[in-house]
């Protein structure tokens, strides 16, 4: 769903002054220059800036809800999938469908894969996603639409007692990110990111055999995002409005680092025993984006408005630094031709995991990887109890392999049961906040800046989250 941004900024003004945050465009630094007073200040002042803290939603048990009912804002390729996978799994009844497209919504509604959901559609008006956030017969708001709504509506949806459950990143703005934590807390209701790599199978299986000591004391994680996706750029038919085109070329850093970043921080234990503490960043020039503008502009008057505009960097690579001495690199590329790869990546004082090239891999040392058989081995050994409960279920529904059915099935069976979010609102802020604290590093010369506490010092004593399906497991699967 995409809102036009005069109206978006009326409504915003309704819900709640400064929703969304600075979003002028960025302008890199000179090569060889220094700029005393810093590039993008807004950004180190927001990273910067203490926050009260109300309550602490990490191991939080909301009331339980035995039928989780849905409203879904956004409908495009996520947005639609996402409706399908969720009409398949039991306790949960599809009340409400938002897009601004009404054919969007109509055709959503007919990938509904079982019986009872009575599924109101919401399209009349830019308005319409507010007014079904009103609604007093829904517990769950679903928001996959682009980037920079998902924090406003977040927000709106959690002040009018809904949980959240919102696409990444949570959030494109440190002050964001913080507005998503404080609602989160004054509400207690969750806001839950759906990264679901996550889910995916290798990186859970790297995730327990760390929890068991496999790797020993975890040295550094790797994570990326290096997916071509230069043409669809430009193509208004892959995203809605030209949205993504318009991130890139406005922002300079990792604009997508979740998906490397959100695995490897579960391994890590950041937000729960452990936090990242500062990050550098460095992009190179573009080298492609502002060529292509050119070249679309020749038959596309349309496209003149992006030639030599701050396009971002192709490369962008960025390293944290964390309160135990560890270390974590991400990349984020999504116009060069290159194979795509997310890099996990797992380094430990005993052995190390790699994913990327397929299939992922394990080594104790420099003489190579393990044999197949002791491969399949550990795989027996070490696959967690959710895995093996819902993994073969998630393969034969899909979305990226199976792990976004398995990202919605825990997500619904936490909710029924009570139980707390494998993700919750500190992971969603913490791990989106790596974007713009990125753009300032870029922008000041690789300097390092202090990455937010979004815990509020609760880190030291939060629990890692629980993939051992001790609690809960008990939603079922509809297949037809």
């Amino acid at each position: 769903m995409s809102i036009n941004r005069r109206n978006f900024l009326k409504l915003a003004g309704l819900a709640g002054a400064g929703w969304i945050g600075n979003t002028a465009p960025i302008q890199g630094i000179e090569p060889g220059k220094s700029y005393p007073d810093g590039k993008l200040p807004h950004i180190k002042k927001a990273a910067e800036t203490k926050h009260p803290h109300r309550f602490n939603m990490s191991g939080y048990c909301a009331p339980a809800i035995d039928t989780v009912r849905i409203g879904f804002i956004g409908v495009g390729n996520r947005g639609s999938a996402a409706v399908e996978r969720m009409s398949q799994i039991d306790h949960v009844n599809i009340t409400a469908i938002c897009d601004v497209r009404p054919e969007k919504a109509q055709e959503t509604k007919q990938r509904i894969k079982s019986d009872g959901h009575k599924a109101i559609l919401y399209t009349d008006s830019d308005q319409a996603w507010m007014q079904m956030c009103q609604r007093d017969d829904i517990d769950l708001v679903y928001i996959a639409t682009h980037w920079k709504l998902h924090a406003p509506m977040a927000i709106y949806a959690m002040e009018h007692g809904k949980h959240v459950a919102l696409e990444i990143p949570a959030a494109t703005t440190v002050e964001d990110c913080w507005k998503l934590v404080e609602t989160s807390e004054k509400t207690r209701k969750h806001c839950v990111m759906l990264e679901n790599c996550c889910y995916d199978f290798f990186e859970l299986l790297t995730l327990n055999m760390a929890r068991q000591g496999y790797f020993g004391d975890i040295i550094h994680c790797e994570g990326a995002y290096i997916h071509d996706i230069f043409e669809g750029l430009f193509q208004e038919e892959k995203r809605y409005d030209f949205w993504r085109l318009k991130e890139n070329s406005t922002r300079n850093g990792n604009l997508y680092p979740t998906h490397g970043i959100g695995p490897v921080c579960q391994i890590l234990n950041i937000n729960r025993g452990n936090k990242m503490e500062y990050l550098v960043s460095m992009s190179s020039n573009d080298f492609m984006l502002n060529e292509k503008a050119k070249e679309a502009a020749a038959s596309n008057p349309y496209f003149k408005q992006y030639i030599d505009k701050p396009f971002r960097g192709n490369m962008n690579t960025s390293t944290i630094r964390n309160h135990n001495g560890s270390t974590i690199l991400l990349q984020h590329d999504v116009t060069s031709p290159r194979p795509y790869s997310r890099i996990h990546l797992v380094s430990g004082t005993k052995a190390f995991a790699q994913k990327y090239p397929l299939p992922g891999k394990i080594a104790f040392g420099h003489d190579g990887w393990v044999s197949d058989t002791v491969m399949q081995e550990l795989e027996q050994t070490y696959t967690p109890a959710i895995t093996r409960q819902i993994g073969d279920l998630a393969k034969q529904i899909g979305g990226h392999g199976g792990m976004d059915f398995m990202m919605d099935w825990r997500l619904i069976d936490c909710l029924r049961n009570g139980l707390p979010m494998d993700m919750d609102v500190y992971d969603a802020a913490s791990w989106s906040a790596i974007s713009p604290l990125s753009e300032w590093s870029v922008a000041n010369r690789s300097a390092a800046i202090d990455i937010p506490d979004f815990t509020a010092g609760n880190w030291k004593n939060n629990q890692p989250h629980d993939i051992s399906l001790q609690k809960g497991g008990n939603t079922g699967v509809r297949m037809r």
